[in-house]
């Protein structure tokens, strides 16, 4: 038996994080056939199925799930090793792929993504976002963009974008006018509240806390949706009470288009963090936004 070709290792790697020929393509930028082609040859090296084929789903034998837990650090490295060179070059060249929230990409990344270009114009950025939590490594990225997630072993969290920020509540002056101002998150449910529902199908009770007590309250009203745009453009029209980021609504406030409402019960929370794995050899790009985020002034 021939020694199997390391491409062919490490497309295998890549399609059973993904657990898909199609996500793993997308990810590396090939094209699915190639991808098939490598795990098929690499089989037929080995003389073992590796992986499981179905129309709807591609999942790892018992014998593909064990290369894989052997495989997944040993190819790590060696991509770090071989991306050591990239520190004996004027800039550093290479992909980073980054895993954020919509909120994240929308409204903290992109000033931090523009500044890094600039300093570092070799390297290019690809960011997705996804407001569920995944294995970011498993899927593919160096590194992830996420609120006071539990981190795993071995990762290393950095501040990155405003240290703290703040939930706030809106509604416009003609749905206040017409319905009255809540003076108490109780007051809430006998409101229309315009609700957000997450990828993952959970629609998260609106918590709140002012002098140490803390008040969970579920409202219902006339919009749940996963699209924050939406969401706000709804309580523009004087539908409802809006819940978000206070960023997002910030310039409804300023505009007039939209009134605070229960200011003083508003909580405020940590802001995301940057996490990735903690390993002797980080890939150049990486290296370079890790050192970016860090030299750039605390918000």
């Amino acid at each position: 038996m021939n020694d199997p070709d390391l491409a062919d290792l490490d497309a295998f790697a890549a399609v059973a994080r993904a657990r898909s020929f199609r996500g793993a393509a997308h990810l590396r930028g090939v094209s699915a056939s190639t991808l098939s082609e490598a795990v098929r040859r690499l089989e037929a090296r080995l003389g073992v199925r590796l992986l499981n084929r179905t129309t709807r789903s591609v999942t790892a034998t018992e014998a593909g799930q064990r290369l894989l837990d052997r495989l997944a650090p040993a190819l790590g490295e060696i991509a770090a090793a071989l991306d050591t060179v990239n520190s004996f070059r004027d800039s550093p060249t290479g992909t980073l792929r980054l895993n954020v929230p919509t909120f994240v990409a929308r409204v903290i990344l992109p000033p931090i993504i523009a500044s890094f270009i600039k300093a570092f114009p070799a390297i290019t950025v690809e960011v997705e976002a996804e407001d569920t939590y995944i294995d970011v490594l498993a899927a593919g990225f160096d590194a992830g963009i996420r609120y006071d997630e539990r981190l795993e072993r071995d990762m290393i969290a950095v501040p990155i974008g405003p240290r703290v920020q703040r939930f706030a509540l809106g509604a416009a002056p003609g749905y206040l006018a017409a319905r009255g101002r809540p003076l108490h998150p109780r007051d809430l449910l006998a409101h229309a509240c315009i609700r957000h529902r997450f990828a993952s199908g959970s629609t998260p009770a609106w918590e709140f806390e002012r002098a140490g007590e803390i008040i969970r309250v579920d409202p219902s009203g006339p919009v749940v949706a996963t699209v924050t745009d939406l969401e706000i453009a709804v309580a523009l029209s004087g539908l409802g009470i809006v819940a978000s980021f206070e960023e997002w609504l910030a310039p409804h406030f300023l505009s007039g288009g939209l009134e605070p409402v229960l200011e003083d019960w508003c909580q405020s929370f940590s802001g995301p963090f940057l996490y990735f794995p903690s390993r002797r050899l980080m890939p150049a790009p990486l290296r370079a936004f890790v050192d970016h985020v860090k030299a750039l002034p605390a918000e």
